[in-house]
């Protein structure tokens, strides 16, 4: 068996983590922060096991459930396979996180430096085109362009993040404010930052690049599930430690920002003015520059992998008519600025993540159940009832009566109740599984190869 160097398992750690840094890795802990006050650890809490301790999982569920999402997802159902990868893949491209990229970087690189004399609008329009054209012309080729870039953004964006930190650290720019709104109670902190946690998309990325991650293992001559799973436990680790201190850090800042800065709309703002309060208009500078790459090299990852995916399902549009599509629609879903793409998309990702974390439950049970379908619908079914309504809540319809219906089930409230009927629909499944004496799906083994192609 080739055995891995722990050199080898090093790399393949930096490469996960430098994938996963994004914009949105630093925007939305520091809201928490500022939100939560005094209780920011504990909604920090929630926040790390949707927003960091779920991503191992996923790509330990995705080398347990064929490699890819899709695969994953057919064991649910075809149909919904289909559907499930076509929402991901769009809100992982121009519905939300390339709008929200570009946004992020123009609100804490560029916003804070203009006058107020000037036309924010036009000068966020010009500097969507510009930052958008400039990723569709590097995501025209993309070979190795993310991986060896990663390797020049890692370091850099540790340097300059870490220089914001200490000064954080150091001198302090305030004390924990009052906890607002949700995070006003501990159980409501928790369940709020849980909820939060999705907003950093690194699950539902995790399902889009683990692809990437199982391959790259694969070439160095590992074929087994369970060696590739033990590499990536390893290798998964240096990323978590690595999101785990980028995530509490973010929220430290937010939650001593408040006396110096105010409370601001996003996280953006938040991270901007920060950098403003602790190194002058230095700051913008050292932050700027640090969301400028991670965000350039996160619109390229998410803008190509979605052209490659609407290429194998639609092989009429090419590649590169895909490219064009989606970043005319990230474009345009950009200029209605960064609040209101986080509104936006909120339904959405409220709909995705409990389908996804329910998908990585699933696949870690798989061999207790037999990989039965019954167990697999009935469970999704629960999920997806509740996950349905709570993203009409969050759109704005009708959610007092929606609330007054279903207020009845633990969690409801809060976000959560998704858990509940999910779990009372994995019981049923159960129980029709066995009285219709389901067989048994193909189960995979842990010695079954990788398939490298």
């Amino acid at each position: 068996m080739q055995q891995v160097k722990t050199g080898q398992i090093i790399a393949i750690g930096f490469m996960l983590f430098a994938m996963f840094l994004g914009a949105g890795n630093v925007i939305f802990a520091p809201m928490v922060g500022q939100q939560a006050g005094t209780n920011t650890w504990i909604a920090m809490g929630g926040f790390l096991l949707t927003g960091v301790g779920l991503v191992l999982l996923a790509i330990i569920g995705l080398t347990r459930g064929g490699g890819t999402v899709e695969k994953l997802a057919e064991r649910v159902h075809p149909v919904f396979a289909v559907i499930f990868s076509v929402l991901l893949f769009l809100t992982l491209g121009p519905i939300y996180v390339i709008p929200r990229t570009t946004s992020v970087v123009y609100e804490i690189s560029i916003f804070p430096l203009l006058p107020d004399t000037v036309n924010a609008g036009l000068i966020l329009f010009g500097f969507s085109l510009v930052f958008i054209v400039l990723t569709v012309i590097l995501s025209w080729n993309t070979t190795k362009f993310v991986d060896r870039l990663g390797k020049i953004i890692t370091p850099i964006f540790g340097i300059l993040l870490l220089l914001l930190i200490v000064k954080s650290i150091i001198t302090p720019m305030g004390g924990f404010g009052t906890p607002t709104g949700d995070y006003a109670t501990a159980s409501g902190a928790f369940l709020k930052g849980f909820t939060q946690g999705y907003y950093t998309m690194d699950v539902l990325a995790a399902f889009v690049f683990g692809g990437i991650f199982i391959k790259s293992i694969a070439a160095l001559g590992i074929q087994s599930n369970k060696e590739v799973t033990r590499v990536f436990i390893k290798a998964g680790l240096i990323t978590v430690i690595g999101l785990v201190i980028l995530q509490v850090s973010m929220a430290w800042i937010g939650a001593t920002s408040l006396d110096q800065i105010g409370a601001k709309e996003n996280g953006g703002e938040v991270l901007a003015q920060s950098a403003v309060a602790l190194f002058g208009q230095v700051g913008i500078f050292i932050i700027g520059t640090v969301i400028f790459l991670t965000g350039i090299t996160t619109n390229v990852a998410c803008l190509s992998a979605v052209a490659e995916y609407f290429e194998r399902i639609v092989p009429s549009v090419s590649y590169k008519k895909w490219l064009l599509i989606f970043a005319a629609v990230g474009l345009t879903i950009t200029n209605f600025g960064l609040t209101k793409i986080l509104e936006l998309a909120s339904p959405i990702l409220l709909l995705l993540y409990p389908l996804a974390i329910a998908l990585i439950a699933l696949i870690f049970m798989n061999n207790w159940f037999k990989g039965r379908r019954s167990v697999y619908v009935s469970t999704m079914v629960g999920v997806g009832f509740i996950a349905i309504l709570d993203a009409l809540k969050d759109a704005n319809v009708a959610p007092e009566a929606i609330n007054n219906v279903f207020g009845f089930i633990p969690l409801f409230q809060n976000g959560a109740g998704w858990i509940v009927t999910g779990a009372i629909g994995f019981v049923i499944g159960l129980a029709i599984s066995k009285s219709r004496n389901e067989q048994e799906a193909m189960i995979t083994s842990a010695s079954e190869k990788i398939p490298v192609n």
